[in-house]
């Protein structure tokens, strides 16, 4: 069981305790912002004074601190790609999947941002107004050092907006990312999200990600597909150097030149034989 924190945070998910019940909703302890409404939209049914609920805080349209059993698109402290959804004199307002939208005001847009657009933001609680505001010049506020992942490692993505060489591309919800074209064998839209690894971190503290792991451990991996899916169908697929990669794919999830170092390695082993036709498992005992 989660553990109440001895504070409240703006921003962040927070354990607390229903402490009376109103005909609007129940108030909880908010502890260091006093109670919080957490309105009746949201209350569970049978909710009872003295249950803890597990609630996100944020600052109401009165900059009032109110609670919501929703989960936003992302929290304080995390990157998202969020749409903007108005553009007043304030700046931009994003929907981040709550009631009030979320502002970027002008002097923490990279650049103008504009209506139905979508963009990679940091969110954080602005010192001086207090209020929880979201920033395009992400790298004003994330630390390249900062970065703990290595080569290999599996990483959470979410697909960001493509440019020319490929798609930028938010790791772990905590860091910017490029994934490059040429090593997409697989649909990706923006906004998605996907398993990925890390691929490289540049000298200039930029970083690589791939959705295939790519060296020793992928050609194991892939191969440890190859011969699984060889099993299943008797020993033989009908796969060759001039199959489509479209086919490759669809078999093993893998690029063409991924599946064929993979094959290189079974054959090398003798695990398997290459044919005109396809390839077979050489020990029919191990199907």
């Amino acid at each position: 069981m989660k553990i109440p924190s001895l504070t409240v945070k703006l921003g962040t998910m927070n354990r607390l305790r229903v402490v009376s019940k109103v005909r609007f909703g129940v108030y909880l302890d908010g502890k260091n912002l006093d109670e919080i409404l957490l309105p009746l939209r949201y209350v569970p049914e049978g909710c009872e004074v003295d249950d803890f609920l597990d609630v996100f805080v944020y600052l109401d349209s009165e900059d009032r601190p109110v609670a919501t059993t929703e989960t936003p698109y992302a929290m304080v402290g995390e990157l998202a790609y969020l749409e903007v959804v108005a553009v007043n004199q304030m700046g931009a307002f994003l929907d981040w999947g709550l009631p009030k939208d979320l502002l970027v005001p002008f002097r923490e847009q990279r650049e103008g941002m504009n209506k139905h657009q979508r963009y990679i933001v940091y969110i954080y609680r602005d010192k001086a107004s207090d209020r929880l505001v979201a920033s395009s010049k992400i790298h004003k506020h994330v630390n390249p050092k900062s970065f703990r992942y290595k080569p290999g490692k599996k990483v959470s993505l979410i697909i960001c907006n493509p440019f020319e060489l490929g798609y930028n591309v938010i790791i772990e919800k905590q860091f910017p990312g490029v994934i490059y074209k040429n090593e997409v064998f697989q649909p990706v839209e923006e906004g998605q999200q996907v398993s990925g690894y890390i691929k490289q971190i540049r000298p200039d503290g930029k970083v690589d990600v791939e959705l295939q792991k790519s060296g020793t451990y992928g050609r194991e991996a892939n191969a440890e597909k190859i011969l699984a899916l060889l099993k299943e169908k008797d020993g033989f697929l009908p796969i060759t150097d001039k199959s489509p990669p479209e086919e490759i794919y669809q078999l093993f999830a893998v690029s063409k030149k991924a599946y064929k170092r993979a094959v290189g390695g079974l054959y090398k082993q003798r695990l398997i034989t290459i044919e005109e036709d396809g390839i077979r498992l050489t020990d029919p005992s191990a199907q």
